[in-house]
């Protein structure tokens, strides 16, 4: 018995003898099928066809023969190039996603998708392939709407709420990968509010659900079979998906798609005014503790906000909503009805202040900003005064890291800067100082030394000296370049 035992027990550990098998309990299983959903949905995904006219090659190869050639004339007469011109048009074909929003034919897709077409083909899960029409694009959301015209109602799926997709909430994606038709992925969502510097009003879903090129303007959906995004990039190598793709959410989107399903075109609010980021370092220059908020860097002329935002202000709150981030404020603005009066808190010279700001359009503000960068107000040149020049002050470039002179006529030849400039010119910066690191050059012109203006070095020194005696870590410059581009820097004292 003993050594039948020893033999049975060998044969166990060889595998030879079958054991009786673990039973998993019935819970222990994937993730729920989605393939209900996926089949309900997929008929309102569409896959777009582009084409267009792109310059060739220079037709078929051909023998170039030297001038003078007795067979010159011959080879002329049969070459298949003739009236070709230099370069023959060859056409150019791609392929992306898209969704059905409405019965009657209106379809989300990508601005990059479409951009450039000449011609447009939906092609319907059924194998239907109609021609579509461009109703209205956004190149700054990367949005567009197109019409098909089918002759009956269309399957259709409805927007959700972006803002309850929250991390970790299962997402599926369906589109058009490498043109392969509808394929259906599922995945998470891995980020929110990703800005990944593609435009003005970045907000995007990150997901780990598959998407390769051609998936670009096809639908992000919930489990609820809502979309909540509309994907758009990818992080990819070789056009292939690294595993994080990004969705515009329809938060964001929706208002873009009404005005061009409405108008053709979008109708934006404007403010009027350039801003920048309130740095670690601005903040401190000015001893704030927060880092909340937008920074006026210029107030355009003719716009909503002149005679009431001044250059320097720090735009705490918009229309009620905080902005905890300097690129809150364009989505916001852009969010709003043009034409509203809205409220606009401020901080000013450590003070807050409520402003009540008309907005404009913003479609209209950019062709003001072009008019007035095209044709800039002439500034009567000040009169030519003998100037004593000032001496930069001994270690100022061992505090900030540069120095300085008064803007006279040999300085204005000798770094290019306009005579309707003034202030004070950076004529040196110190290599390897936080200066030299926040992008100083001389030629610079400062104006303002912490939101206070500058005429003078002394006052430029004096400034600075009440900001190191006063233990601030940073003083905030306002400087302006020879183009008459102007912004804030903060700069560490040493």
């Amino acid at each position: 018995m003993r050594a039948a035992g020893r033999i049975l027990r060998s044969l166990a550990m060889a595998g030879l003898l079958a054991l009786p098998a673990q039973v998993l309990p019935a819970s222990a299983q994937g993730p729920e099928s989605v393939a209900a959903l996926a089949e309900k949905l997929s008929p309102a995904v569409v896959n777009i066809g582009t084409s267009r006219k792109v310059p060739g090659g220079s037709g078929v190869p051909f023998p170039d023969l030297p001038d003078g050639s007795p067979l010159e004339q011959f080879f002329d007469e049969h070459n298949p190039n003739n009236g070709l011109g230099e370069e023959q048009m060859q056409e150019a074909r791609s392929l992306g996603s898209g969704f059905i929003i409405s019965a009657d034919g209106i379809v989300v897709t990508n601005n990059h998708v479409i951009e450039g077409a000449e011609e447009i083909e939906i092609y319907f899960t059924d194998g239907t392939r109609l021609p579509a029409k461009v109703v209205g694009s956004d190149d700054k959301t990367d949005l567009a709407v197109l019409k098909v015209d089918a002759g009956r109602d269309l399957p259709f799926v409805e927007f959700g709420d972006s803002d309850g997709a929250v991390v970790g909430d299962w997402v599926m994606a369906i589109g058009n990968p490498f043109g392969l038709g509808g394929s259906v992925t599922l995945g998470i969502v891995s980020a929110r509010n990703r800005d990944i510097q593609s435009g003005p009003y970045d907000q995007f879903i990150q997901t780990d659900a598959a998407i390769n090129q051609g998936n670009s303007g096809g639908p992000l959906f919930d489990m609820n079979g809502k979309v909540v995004g509309i994907n758009t990039a990818i992080i990819a190598r070789g056009g292939s998906s690294l595993g994080i793709g990004f969705a515009v959410p329809v938060n964001l989107a929706r208002p873009v798609i009404d005005q061009l399903a409405q108008f053709g075109e979008t109708r934006r609010g404007w403010l009027g005014v350039g801003i920048q980021e309130v740095s670690d370092d601005i903040a401190g220059s000015l001893g704030l503790t927060s880092t909340a908020g937008a920074l006026v860097i210029d107030v355009t002329k003719g716009g909503p906000s002149e005679g009431q935002v001044l250059e320097g202000d720090i735009i705490l709150e918009f229309d009620s909503k905080p902005i905890a981030r300097m690129r809150d404020l364009p989505r916001v603005v852009a969010e709003t009805e043009v034409g509203k009066a809205v409220p606009v808190k401020i901080l000013r010279g450590g003070v807050e202040r409520m402003l009540s700001i008309t907005l404009g359009r913003l479609e209209l503000g950019e062709q003001l900003i072009a008019s007035n960068n095209a044709t800039p107000t002439p500034t009567p040149a000040p009169e030519a005064v003998a100037v004593e020049p000032e001496a930069p002050p001994q270690g100022l470039p061992e505090i900030v890291g540069f120095d300085v002179a008064v803007l006279d006529e040999a300085k204005r030849a000798e770094f290019g800067i306009a005579p309707e400039e003034n202030g004070i010119v950076v004529t040196s910066v110190k290599s390897g100082s936080d200066a030299d690191q926040k992008g100083f050059i001389a030629g610079l012109i400062v104006t303002e030394v912490n939101q206070k203006e500058i005429a003078t070095v002394d006052q430029l020194t004096e400034l600075v000296g009440q900001a190191k005696e006063a233990g601030r870590p940073a003083v905030l410059f306002k400087v302006t370049d020879p183009t008459g581009s102007s912004r804030f820097i903060a700069v560490r004292l040493g």
